[in-house]
C-alpha cells in the first residue's frame, strides 16, 4: 500500500500569474506548466538575454516559452543558455528547435551527455510501478536519444551554473545517470528536476489536477531507486525554504520539509515501487 504525503494550501509557494500564465515565486524566479511538466525561467524580469532556461517541456511547447521569455524578459529576449535537469522527453520536447532559434549552448552533467548527442537510449519503462494510467502508458514515451551535437557543453566541474550568481548545481542521480537539481543558498531556493515532485505523476488525473502531495521521482522512468534515495536525502539535508520540483506547484516553508524530511526517512515505504521493495 502506498503511503501518501499530502501538502496542505500552506505549502504552496505564493506567486503572482502574468497573462502568458508563468508563476513567479521570486523576483528572479518563474516557471510555467506546460501539460504535464514544469519550465523554470531563471532571471530577473526585464533582463533581456541575461537570464537561464531550465529544462524546455514537451514537443509543441515552443510559442508558450517563446511567450513566456519574451513577456518576462523582453521583446525578442533569448537566453544565455538553456539547462537540462535531465534529457526525458517531457524535459527535452523543444530544446533543439529553441536551442537553433536563439542560438544557445545547452548544458547537461557529463553523465547525461549520451543521452544528448545521439549514442544511448534510456532504459525501458517499468510497467509494475503502480499508481495509474500514465505508468501504463509510459511505454509508449520516447526514449531514443536526441543529438545536440556542438551546442551541448559539460556543466562545470566546480559545481558553479553558468551565468548565475550565487548558485550552484548539485548531482542527483537515481531517476537518471546525470539528473542535476540546482541551489541557491543565500535564501535556500531548490530547482529540484525530478529528484522528488510534489503531485503523484504515475497518475493521469493527479497530473492533470497537480493535487499537491510529496512524491519521489515519477516511478515509471527510475531506473536506479538507491541513487534516488540518496539523492533526496541530500536535497532534504539542505532544509530549502522555496522549491520547484519538474511536476506539481512549487512548495515553500516549514510544511514542505516536515513532508521532505519524511520522504527521505521513509523512502523505500513511500517512493520505491512495491515489486522493489
Amino acid at each position: 500500500m502506498t503511503v501518501q504525503l499530502p501538502l496542505s494550501e500552506s505549502a504552496l509557494a505564493p506567486d503572482t500569474q502574468s497573462k502568458a500564465e508563468a508563476r513567479e515565486i521570486a523576483p528572479d524566479l518563474a516557471y510555467r506548466r506546460l501539460k504535464i511538466v514544469n519550465v523554470v525561467f531563471l532571471g530577473q524580469p526585464g533582463a533581456n538575454n541575461d537570464w537561464l532556461l531550465i529544462d524546455t517541456g514537451l514537443p509543441g511547447s515552443k510559442s508558450d516559452i517563446v511567450s513566456v521569455a519574451e513577456e518576462r524578459f523582453g521583446k525578442g529576449a533569448r537566453p544565455r543558455a538553456i539547462l537540462l535537469t535531465h534529457g526525458h522527453f517531457d524535459h527535452i520536447g523543444t530544446v533543439e528547435d529553441l536551442a537553433a532559434e536563439w542560438d544557445v549552448d545547452v548544458y547537461a552533467h557529463p553523465l547525461e551527455h549520451p543521452y544528448l548527442d545521439g549514442t544511448l537510449s534510456y532504459p525501458p519503462a517499468d510497467t509494475e510501478a503502480g499508481g495509474g494510467l500514465m505508468t501504463l502508458l509510459a511505454p509508449l514515451f520516447p526514449r531514443s536519444p536526441i543529438n545536440l551535437g556542438k551546442r551541448l557543453k559539460l556543466l562545470p566541474d566546480d559545481g558553479s551554473v553558468p551565468f548565475t550568481e550565487g548558485w550552484r548545481w548539485i548531482a542527483t542521480p537515481g531517476h537518471t545517470p546525470g539528473h542535476v537539481s540546482l541551489w541557491r543558498e543565500s535564501d535556500r531556493t531548490l530547482i529540484a528536476g525530478d529528484a522528488f515532485v510534489t503531485t503523484g505523476q504515475e497518475s493521469i488525473y493527479e497530473a492533470a489536477t497537480q493535487k499537491p502531495e510529496m512524491h519521489g521521482p515519477p516511478r515509471y522512468f527510475t531506473p536506479d531507486w538507491n541513487a534516488a534515495e540518496v539523492s533526496v536525502k541530500t536535497l532534504a539535508g539542505l532544509e530549502p525554504e522555496l522549491a520547484v520540483s519538474g511536476h506539481g506547484r512549487a512548495v515553500k516553508g516549514p510544511v514542505m520539509r516536515e513532508a521532505l524530511h519524511r520522504l527521505a526517512s521513509a523512502f523505500r515505504t513511500i517512493a520505491v515501487p512495491e515489486h522493489l521493495r
